[in-house]
């Protein structure tokens, strides 16, 4: 199971997430905002590494983990025959780099470029302290 961290209040990122929720279903990916930060901290992440973007964590082994294009292409890979994607993608020359670039001026404007919600998105699917979600820690 991985976990990704996703702006809640971002219009873009939270469409984002809506779709994966749709397409995996819950079977791979757990979610939490970056606004959530109590349970943030249980993955030791803080504020300064939510402005670096998206992260994603492998919950078995915690020390892994990807931000930024790198959890965008790490989520991609995990999807069925996303890795040969991904993999064509790395492959390109100058392909990575631009992507890498494009990521970094999405994050900046997001709220600019797609809009902020009124209210944080919270998945169905989001990590919880305990088997209830409704009960966080």
């Amino acid at each position: 199971m991985h976990c990704v961290i996703y702006d809640g209040d971002c219009n873009l990122c939270t469409t984002l997430v809506q779709w994966l929720e749709f397409f995996d279903r819950g079977q791979q990916f757990r979610y939490v905002s970056m606004q959530d930060t109590e349970i943030l901290q249980s993955f030791n992440v803080t504020a300064s590494d939510c402005e670096l973007g998206m992260l994603l964590i492998d919950e078995a082994n915690p020390t892994r983990r990807w931000q930024g294009s790198d959890a965008a292409e790490e989520i991609g890979a995990l999807l069925p025959a996303g890795d040969l994607f991904v993999a064509a993608y790395r492959s390109l020359p100058g392909l990575k780099r631009a992507g890498d670039r494009l990521y970094i001026f999405v994050r900046d404007n997001r709220y600019r470029l797609f809009g902020r919600r009124a209210s944080t998105y919270k998945s169905t699917y989001r990590v919880c302290k305990s088997d209830r979600c409704d009960q966080y820690f």
